[in-house]
C-alpha cells in the first residue's frame, strides 16, 4: 500500500513484535539528498508523538515501548539521517546537531503537524530540547528518556575537539571503502552491538539489527554511517546551554535511569554542569524522575517507563505563550 500525503509518503504496513503484536506503517520523508524513514504507529487522526532514537540506534527503540502506550495516539517514530533506513549525508559532510534539527523541522514541515509532543532517548532527546528552545510554539510536551537534553562542553576544550573532528573526517576519507564495506555474520554483529552498547539485552539487540543492518552475500553490513563516529564539531558551552534551556516553554519530563547515563558523568566539571542542567529543569516545573534500570530501560524494561509516560503526556496542557514575548531567565552555573 503506497499512500501519498503530500510531501511524504506511508508505505507497507507490516506486524512488529516487541512486548505484543501491533499493526505499524513504513514513512519515507523526502530531503534533498534522499530520503527520511520511519515507523508510524496509531490512527491519521491521532494525538501527534515524535520518536527519536539514540546515537548508534534507530527506530527500533522505540519498539517494545510504543505497544505499551495509548493506541489511540499517533506515534511516529524517525531513523535520525545516517542511521536505519534513512540516508546518509552527502559525502564531505559533518553529523552536528544543528543539521539533526533541520531534519526534525523537515519531517514536521511534511507530516503538517503544527502542535506535537517528542519522546527523545539520549541523543534523541538532546535533539527535542533544542528543538523545543528554537519553536516552543510547536511542542505541547517533551519526554527525555535518561537525557538530560544537552550536552555542555568545556569553552576550553571547543577548539581541540573541532580539530579533532575535522582530522578524523581526513583519515575517514582515505579509508571510507574500507571501513563501510565490512560483512559481518549476523552473530558477530549482534556481539559487536552488544559490546558497544553494553547495557542492551540481546533481545534488544536484535530488534536494533532489523532496521540496522542489511543482509548481503556473506552475511550483514551495518546500515549507519561511519561518520557518526566521528567527533562532533559543533559544540555548546555550559552558558549556551542554559541559554537554550531558558527558551523551553513545553512541559518537560526528565526521566533518568538509576544505572544509566548520570552516571557517566563523574568528572567534577561534568557533575556540576549536569546539576545546573537538572536544576534548571525543575526550577521552571519540570517533572524529574529517576527509576531502576540502565541506558535502555526504555527498549530492555519498557514497563518501568510506560505508564510515567503515559501519565505525563496525557497532562493537558496549557496554551504557550508566543516565544518573542517571553521573558527568559537562565539558571546559573
Amino acid at each position: 500500500m503506497i499512500q501519498t500525503l503530500r510531501n511524504f509518503r506511508q508505505i507497507s504496513t507490516t506486524t512488529v513484535t516487541g512486548v505484543m503484536k501491533q499493526l505499524c506503517s513504513e514513512l519515507s520523508v523526502p530531503v534533498p539528498w534522499g530520503e527520511i524513514r520511519g515507523r508510524i504507529w496509531g490512527p491519521n487522526e491521532g494525538r501527534p508523538v515524535l520518536c527519536l532514537h539514540g546515537w548508534a540506534d534507530n527506530a527500533g527503540s522505540f519498539n517494545t515501548l510504543i505497544p505499551l502506550l495509548p493506541t489511540e495516539w499517533k506515534f511516529i517514530a524517525v531513523d535520525t539521517v545516517g542511521h536505519g533506513f534513512s540516508s546518509h549525508r552527502p559525502e564531505g559532510m559533518f553529523y552536528t546537531f544543528p543539521a539533526y534539527l533541520s531534519d526534525v523541522r523537515r519531517v514536521i514541515e511534511a507530516l503538517q503537524w503544527k502542535r506535537f509532543s517528542i519522546i527523545g532517548h539520549s541523543m534523541g532527546g538532546n535533539i527535542a530540547a533544542q528543538f523545543c528552545a528554537l519553536y516552543p510554539e510547536m511542542v505541547e510536551s517533551v519526554v527525555l528518556l535518561d537525557s538530560v537534553g544537552f550536552q555542555p562542553t568545556d569553552m576550553k576544550r571547543i577548539p581541540e575537539l573541532i580539530r579533532k573532528g575535522v582530522e578524523e573526517m581526513i583519515e575517514y576519507e582515505k579509508k571510507k571503502d574500507e571501513k563501510t564495506n565490512r560483512v559481518y555474520t549476523y552473530e558477530k554483529a549482534v556481539e559487536r552491538l552488544m559490546v558497544a552498547n553494553p547495557s542492551l539485552s540481546e533481545q534488544s539487540a536484535h530488534i536494533l539489527l532489523e532496521r540496522g543492518s542489511t543482509r548481503v552475500e556473506g552475511g550483514v553490513v551495518f546500515n549507519r554511517d561511519f561518520r557518526i563516529n566521528l567527533t562532533n564539531i559543533i559544540r555548546t558551552s555550559p552558558e549556551q546551554c542554559l541559554e537554550l534551556q531558558s527558551r523551553i516553554q513545553t512541559r518537560v519530563l526528565v526521566l533518568l535511569a538509576e544505572g544509566g547515563i548520570i552516571t557517566n558523568f563523574n568528572k567534577p566539571e561534568e557533575e556540576r554542569n549536569i546539576s545546573a542542567l537538572l536544576d534548571g529543569f525543575s526550577g521552571r516545573g519540570a517533572t524529574v524522575v529517576t527509576v531502576p534500570g540502565d541506558h535502555y530501560v526504555h527498549l530492555n524494561s519498557p514497563e518501568t517507563v510506560a505508564s510515567i509516560v503515559t501519565d505525563f503526556l496525557k497532562v493537558e496542557p496549557a496554551l504557550q505563550a508566543d516565544s518573542s514575548t517571553v521573558d527568559v531567565q537562565p539558571a546559573k552555573l
